[in-house]
C-alpha cells in the first residue's frame, strides 16, 4: 500500500492514478484547511491543485538533473510575481509541496497521508486556545499620519499615556511625496471601549490627517 506505483518507466495508466489521487486529495486538503484560514478562494483553488502540479513536475524529471535545475530555477521566479502570505497561508503551501513530491515518486498513500493528516491536525491545533496569548491578541498596530513640518518624536506621548497600557514605536516613513511621515506604534488599549476617544484625541494632534488602529500580526511587515 506504501509502496510506489511507478516502475523503471512511468506509465500512463500509473500517472493518471497519481493525477487522481493528487486532485481529490488536494480538494479534500483545501476544504479542511478552508474551515480555519482566512483567504480567498481562489487561495484554496490553487492549494488544491498544487499536489498534482508538483507530482507531475517531479514525474517527469525523473532523475534528470539538468531538467531538475532548470524548474527549479522557473520555480524561483514565481516568488518575485507573488504577494507576501500569511503564516497560515505559507503552511497550506508547504504542506502541499510535501504531499505533492511524495505523489511524483510514485508513493500516493503517503502523498494521501500528508495531506489529510497535517489538515486535520491544523484544525485541532487552530480550534484548541492552548496558544492563544492575551496580551498579544490586544496588541494593535497603530498608523499615524503627520505633516513633514510637525515635530512628532514627543507629540503624542501624553495621549498614549492617557489611553494606552503600553506602547512602542515601531518606525517612520515618508509619504505623499516627502509631505508627510507616516509614523508606526505597536500599543495596547486600557479600554477597547475608548477606541473612538483615543483616535479623537490624536486626531488634534495630526491636523486630523489619517490615522489606522488594525489588528497586529499579518500587518507587522507593513510599518
Amino acid at each position: 500500500m506504501f509502496d510506489s506505483i511507478y516502475s523503471s518507466s512511468v506509465t500512463a495508466s500509473e500517472f493518471f492514478l497519481m493525477a487522481g489521487a493528487a486532485v481529490l486529495s488536494g480538494l479534500l486538503f483545501a476544504w479542511i484547511m478552508s474551515r480555519r484560514v482566512r483567504s480567498t478562494r481562489r487561495f484554496f483553488i490553487v492549494a488544491s491543485l498544487i499536489p498534482f502540479v508538483v507530482g507531475a513536475v517531479i514525474t517527469f524529471v525523473n532523475g534528470n538533473i539538468g531538467a531538475g535545475v532548470a524548474i527549479g530555477g522557473a520555480f524561483s521566479l514565481i516568488r518575485f510575481r507573488s504577494a507576501q502570505g500569511t503564516a497560515d497561508e505559507i503552511a497550506a503551501i508547504l504542506i502541499a509541496m510535501g504531499a505533492g513530491i511524495a505523489f511524483g515518486m510514485g508513493y500516493l498513500a503517503y502523498g494521501v497521508l500528508i495531506l489529510l493528516a497535517l489538515a486535520l491536525l491544523y484544525y485541532l491545533f487552530s480550534s484548541l486556545r492552548l496558544f492563544d496569548s492575551r496580551p498579544m491578541q490586544e496588541e494593535r498596530l497603530l498608523k499615524i499620519t503627520v505633516p513633514e513640518s510637525l515635530e512628532y518624536v514627543e507629540l503624542f506621548d501624553d495621549t498614549f499615556v492617557r489611553y494606552l497600557k503600553s506602547f512602542e514605536r515601531l518606525g517612520v516613513k515618508t509619504t505623499g511625496m516627502g509631505s508627510m511621515f507616516r509614523l508606526s506604534y505597536l500599543v495596547r488599549l486600557k479600554n477597547p471601549k475608548e477606541e473612538k476617544a483615543f483616535i479623537d484625541a490624536l486626531r488634534t494632534r495630526n491636523g486630523n490627517l489619517e490615522i489606522a488602529l488594525l489588528p497586529y500580526g499579518e500587518q507587522q511587515n507593513q510599518l
